[in-house]
């Protein structure tokens, strides 16, 4: 049975398995079947995943469009959270876009107005500000932001990849719903500080990145090679200087995986979980395998000397 969460202060109520749409912008992530990407958020809606977390730069709108198609009718019974404040520049020749910060109000507006579109809604149930604009002060964002809520645009409104200072200091302005962080068994930053402001004030953390871009599947090792726009040749967890610690981690989730009877990806994304500071994940998702797989991290919880052995050396 999918397990459930209610956003904080609010009457939302979604799985805490988040449908990670970035592939279903075609790029980044290796080689895309468009078919089967669409087939998984279909079945994801019969298997009771209503959270489907996407953006408009997940292939400059493709995301936001194929998730539309792929729900049909079905896009006004889920919670959509999508996410604007990166802006980017076609290029020639099939160059790669330049993506850059951009959260001026105009950019909002704007980008608010084409993600609707797309999405084919009239309201977005939960709007994240993706990243930090170092250049547009935090005020006239939000001053951006609040004005689009007040019209009945954005439903709730949420921060992802801010620190906990930046936090704060939105939070001393306006509501804010939910806070989005990447967090995985090679990456606790977030316990340090996200965690508890998130806490401290009550809002609900999300996070993303629970099987490291599919490190923690077990599916990589050293041999693994990407291809030239797979962005997983640049992350550094799969780089050679991390790559022997990050491999006993896998190890790890593979003997657990094997006495448990479950999947690496499984209990990875289990470990998340069962923090008490998270109330939900988002796992990118190519496919119905990938899918199924995911939705079986539900419904059972990890042992304490389970969990000890997984976080342990």
């Amino acid at each position: 049975m999918m397990e459930t969460v209610r956003l904080t202060n609010t009457d939302l109520v979604m799985s805490r398995l988040g449908f990670g749409c970035g592939p279903l912008g075609g790029t980044d992530w290796g080689p895309f079947d468009e078919r089967e990407s669409m087939a998984s958020v279909s079945r994801a809606v019969e298997l009771g995943v209503t959270l489907f977390d996407t953006a408009d730069v997940y292939g400059l709108g493709r995301s936001e469009r194929l998730l539309s198609r792929a729900l049909a009718e079905r896009r006004h019974d889920v919670v959509i959270a999508s996410k604007c404040g990166v802006n980017w520049e076609e290029r020639p020749g099939g160059q790669r876009a330049r993506t850059f910060y951009d959260s001026s109000p105009k950019r909002i507006v704007e980008a608010l107005e084409n993600s609707l579109r797309r999405l084919r809604v009239d309201v977005i149930p939960l709007y994240f500000l993706h990243w930090p604009d170092p250049h547009t002060p935090l005020a006239d964002t939000l001053e951006a932001i609040v004005r689009c809520q007040d019209v009945g645009k954005i439903r709730h409104f949420g921060l992802s990849n801010f620190s906990a200072t930046q936090i704060r200091e939105v939070c001393a302005a306006t509501s804010v719903a939910a806070v989005q962080v990447q967090y995985s068994l090679i990456d606790r930053s977030a316990e340090m500080e996200i965690f508890p402001c998130c806490q401290e004030l009550g809002i609900t953390a999300i996070t993303y990145g629970s099987l490291a871009q599919g490190f923690l599947t077990g599916n990589y090792d050293a041999q693994s090679r990407f291809g030239q726009d797979d962005r997983r040749r640049h992350l550094w967890h799969f780089g050679d200087e991390e790559l022997q610690a990050n491999m006993l981690i896998v190890h790890r989730l593979k003997e657990l995986a094997r006495r448990r009877q479950k999947s690496p990806a499984q209990l990875a994304m289990r470990w998340a979980l069962d923090n008490p500071a998270v109330s939900g994940i988002i796992a990118g998702i190519k496919s119905r395998g990938q899918l199924e797989d995911n939705v079986e991290a539900q419904g059972w919880r990890l042992d304490p000397a389970d969990y000890r052995y997984l976080v342990s050396g």
